[in-house]
């Protein structure tokens, strides 16, 4: 009976408005949400040797400096006058192995099948995205750890092995080959094993651990002192127009196109911010409108809302249909929008899933809609038994 004088207090088109605002912004805030923790895993496993938000800079090699090589070293002022700049979260020099290096491949008999002359860098292993299982030496080790860039593979795939009719290797079978490192410098003589774990796309140079650059060069090099040509720079914001500027001002060489991925992220990452607030702001609106309409609904009644009280009916009596319709209302809502939401996430990933090796998280979606009903229902539930209160003690 109570139902029945209570149903015709409310208007269908309030509550359908209601339920469309709140599934257009929970469509936009799920989404959002998933498509930020998407993008994040997707930059994560797609990065390449170094960390995001590193590259390279050396000095530009002017005439000048053709004659007097000391102008392409940096300074412990430049350095520091680098670390000092606001955009700046970390700058590292590269080591220069100070010793000659030869590397040789085995071929039958012992005979040597290949062989070339090559140079050694380090830079700190955080910077590193191999396994660093492998990325281990030490003075009782006599495999040696190497990083190569990839371009070097395919300048011997579609270059010198065409070239010289030699056969073409994939990075699968040089991972597996070992090869002779011999070194000579001041200190003498010492020969090694070398072992290829990984390649990079972004930076032209042969990288061993720090670990035995150091040992190296103190046992066959020229002593630990060495002046550094090359910096590994972090930067807290990529896209901060005052890098290039810096950098111009200071004659340095960068390329650009090693910051265009942590651009494409920050632009990423923005849009997606400025969608979830949007979303956010949708979402609060139509939660505030639908509790204003319930409160005017009880405002309106106040006679028959006292006059079931004083019949004896309870404060939870009465706002029992009222909470009843909120709640399905929301509920239907939100298992509307998580439903059009994993649609068209699916139709995203899967067109995703065609260029990168990656598996989206889809856990998140229906965590997040869970937690957002949750949060619609405790705050709507609070604010009508609020107000059927406010009308009672009034």
């Amino acid at each position: 009976m109570i139902n029945r004088l209570q149903r015709g207090t409310l208007q269908i088109p309030q509550l359908v408005g209601f339920m469309l605002s709140l599934t257009l912004g929970s469509i936009i805030l799920l989404l959002t949400l998933q498509l930020f923790v998407d993008i994040n895993s997707l930059l994560e496993k797609e990065t390449d040797v170094f960390a995001q938000d590193c590259v390279v800079i050396n000095k530009n090699i002017s005439v000048l400096r053709s004659y007097n090589k000391e102008g392409i070293y940096f300074s412990e002022k430049e350095i520091d006058e680098l670390e000092a700049q606001s955009f700046t979260k970390s700058v590292s020099p590269f080591k220069v192995a100070t010793f000659e290096v030869e590397a040789q491949i085995k071929g039958a008999s012992g005979m040597s099948m290949l062989a070339t002359e090559l140079f050694f860098e380090s830079i700190p292993n955080e910077y590193l995205d191999v396994p660093l299982d492998r990325w281990v030496w030490d003075e009782q080790s006599d495999v040696i750890p190497i990083v190569i860039p990839e371009s070097y593979i395919n300048l011997y795939n579609f270059g010198f092995a065409e070239s010289q009719n030699l056969p073409v290797i994939s990075q699968k079978t040089i991972e597996q080959v070992d090869f002779d490192i011999r070194i000579k410098g001041l200190g003498g003589r010492g020969s090694f094993r070398g072992s290829i774990v990984g390649f990079s796309n972004k930076i032209n140079s042969i990288l061993v651990p720090e670990e035995f650059l150091d040992w190296s060069n103190q046992r066959f090099g020229k002593g630990p002192i060495q002046k550094a040509n090359r910096l590994l720079v972090e930067f807290n914001d990529p896209s901060d127009e005052a890098i290039l500027q810096f950098f111009n001002a200071q004659n340095y060489s960068i390329n650009e196109n090693e910051l265009e991925a942590s651009k494409l992220k920050f632009i990423f990452k923005t849009a997606l911010s400025f969608s979830f607030f949007i979303a956010l702001v949708i979402v609060i609106l139509s939660i505030t409108s639908v509790l204003l309409s319930f409160s005017l609904v009880i405002q309106r009644n106040v006679e028959q809302i006292s006059t079931l009280y004083l019949l004896g009916f309870s404060l939870a009596t009465i706002a029992r249909y009222y909470r009843r319709v909120l709640g399905v209302s929301t509920m239907l809502a939100l298992l509307t929008a998580y439903l059009i939401t994993y649609f068209i996430h699916d139709l995203v990933a899967s067109s995703l899933a065609t260029y990168f090796a990656w598996k989206p998280e889809e856990d998140f979606l229906l965590i997040g809609a869970i937690a957002l009903f949750g949060v619609v229902f405790v705050l709507g539930q609070w604010k009508l038994i609020r107000a059927v209160k406010q009308v009672i003690k009034a």
